[in-house]
């Protein structure tokens, strides 16, 4: 067997351990089929591959391709699932208040009005101002303005400030004719809507104006300011569940009607409708 002798193509090319294990099998199976299974023929092939492997480079695996590293993320604000266990969580911020702005004087003037029309006890400035979006400075100046108003033109109402707050009341000079609507408001038969609805307070009492509207089936604030007027109603307390008033007959409802007690009051079920009365005219029920 000739020894390889490298050349220069040899030096450039790596060696593949690959293609060293498949020439030493042919090499091996050529000397098999000859019968040259010759220990020193072996030697000879095993000193050849070492010089060669000692003199040729190893062929290197390619490297592997880099690795893309993910975009680092800013940090975000906590969330409640990145609290850790046993500290608050952070608190939302609270939206923005609407800011304040100058209201146009005749929206001014008639907001103020309007307002103060529906509040039963002085207001001070700065509710006023939280209910129109603006300025209490503005306020202040409406309101003085609002009543040098109704000076200058003798109207029937005037603005007065009592204590902290502002009220409407009824110009004194128009006293008389004020006591006598009252008066004689206490003189007049009540009407059918008023005695209906002071029977469901006699009967259901304590009752709300809810409960009095729900049982007659229209609206009863008209009637009902007319019975506590007259005196015959009164508000005794506040209903648990709705908040609303609960009201009930005073005594001079039982002065005025000849009874010592409600227990007097006649009963009621002579003035039911019969059954099947009822049946006729509501089928459906």
């Amino acid at each position: 067997m000739t020894a390889h002798e490298p050349g220069p193509e040899d030096d450039r090319t790596p060696i593949s351990w690959d293609a060293l294990a498949a020439e030493l099998a042919a090499t091996r199976q050529e000397a098999e089929g000859r019968g040259e299974a010759d220990p020193t023929t072996w030697d000879a092939v095993a000193a050849e591959l070492a010089a060669r492997v000692a003199e040729r480079p190893v062929e290197e695996p390619a490297p592997a391709p880099p690795v893309a590293e993910p975009p680092v993320e800013p940090p975000q604000d906590p969330t409640p699932a990145d609290v850790p266990a046993g500290e608050p969580a952070p608190e939302p911020e609270e939206p923005a208040e609407e800011p304040l702005q100058l209201l146009d004087p005749v929206e001014l003037q008639g907001g103020l009005e309007a307002l103060l029309f529906v509040m039963d006890d002085p207001v001070d400035e700065e509710t006023l101002a939280a209910a129109l979006r603006c300025p209490p400075e503005q306020v202040q100046e409406g309101l003085a303005e609002l009543a040098a108003d109704y000076d200058r033109r003798r109207s029937g109402l005037t603005l007065r400030r009592v204590g902290e707050g502002w009220r409407l009341y009824t110009r004194e000079e128009h006293a008389v004719v004020v006591e006598r609507y009252l008066i004689d408001g206490q003189r007049s038969r009540l009407t059918q809507a008023a005695l209906e609805t002071l029977a469901v307070i006699a009967y259901r009492q304590p009752v709300t104006r809810a409960r009095i509207s729900g049982i007659r089936g229209v609206g009863v604030d008209g009637v009902m300011r007319t019975l506590i007027t007259r005196g015959l109603v009164h508000e005794v307390g506040t209903d648990p569940d709705s908040g609303g008033g609960l009201y009930a007959t005073t005594p001079l409802f039982l002065e005025r009607l000849g009874l010592t007690g409600l227990a007097d009051l006649p009963d009621l079920a002579p003035f039911l409708p019969e059954t099947a009365t009822m049946l006729d005219e509501h089928p459906d029920s």
